[in-house]
């Protein structure tokens, strides 16, 4: 079962839909996005300066599925950007990141006289789960582009880079690159209560500035609060029905993380309305929660 959610911590969680795109995929952000991506591509590759660009991309006839990004962006120079952040384990996540590389790729199509040149296409997937499901051949970093029998490379403009966070384990004095320390951020992000020693540099300064609670305005605590309840319910069914391989115990686990998510609204003073709206919960379960002396006085 997911670990329960601690309303008392400084930082959010970059895992939630809110978190990831708050840290990334906005304007005053776009800075730590090109230096995260620079730390994973070829020095040919490198970023000098991207736009964002609409991260849903429709498809070209009714039949066929849309996708959705959570970040898409493209470089001065027409490199093209595919970052997701998956929290939970999800079927065929492979295919899918294939499936999800033909849309930047079909859209470069220009009509009438076109000779196919294609720009490079990237796809970057921070998993917060093993898509590897023998563990001898876990990676925590998987870089994949199109080779020969020989190894050697054939087309060297759609590349796959996955990331298995749970396999990240180095300590804080053990890291010893720049990426080091962007996974150590952002796997521990939300357990920090200050910055540690090793990240207190310009770029993660700026990130922990955008990442700390307190800096959200009143709506975007909000909006955050109910990211973080859509990422508790989709872990606990994640990690149960994956990892236990039974449901047993979801219904239970995703009550808990609502109820600790109450509590923390609560205590920073949200009316009984809001906490019911944003948590889900019934309005007299919420009064129960905001009156634990006088339930104790009831039983």
């Amino acid at each position: 079962m997911a670990k329960s959610i601690s309303m008392a911590t400084k930082y959010f969680n970059p895992y939630t839909d809110f978190g990831f795109k708050k840290l990334f995929g906005e304007e005053a952000s776009k800075d730590l996005l090109q230096d995260f991506l620079n730390q994973l591509l070829p020095q040919h590759h490198q970023v000098a300066e991207l736009s964002f660009k609409n991260p849903e991309k429709i498809a070209s006839t009714p039949k066929e599925r849309k996708a959705i990004y959570d970040i898409y962006c493209k470089t001065a120079t027409g490199e093209q950007f595919i970052v997701e952040m998956q929290k939970a384990k999800v079927n065929f996540f492979k295919d899918r990141a294939l499936f999800y590389s033909t849309f930047p790729i079909k859209e470069q199509a220009k009509k009438g006289v076109w000779d196919f040149k294609l720009m490079p296409v990237y796809f970057i997937a921070i998993l917060n789960f093993h898509y590897d499901e023998e563990e001898e051949r876990r990676k925590f970093r998987r870089d994949v582009c199109l080779k020969d029998q020989d190894g050697e490379i054939f087309y060297d403009k759609l590349h796959f880079k996955f990331l298995q966070m749970p396999l990240f384990t180095k300590a804080e004095h053990e890291l010893e690159t720049h990426f080091d320390k962007w996974v150590y951020f952002l796997k521990n992000l939300e357990n920090f209560d200050h910055i540690p020693a090793i990240l207190n540099e310009p770029i993660f300064q700026k990130g922990f500035e955008i990442a700390e609670l307190s800096h959200l305005t009143a709506r975007q605590y909000e909006a955050y609060l109910k990211s973080l309840v859509e990422y508790s319910e989709v872990k606990n069914v994640s990690d149960t029905s994956f990892e236990e391989g039974e449901k047993i115990g979801i219904e239970k686990g995703k009550l808990e993380e609502k109820h600790a998510i109450a509590r923390g609204m609560l205590a920073k003073s949200f009316d009984l309305e809001t906490v019911s709206e944003l948590t889900g919960l019934s309005r007299s379960e919420v009064e129960r929660l905001a009156n634990p002396l006088s339930n104790d006085e009831e039983q």
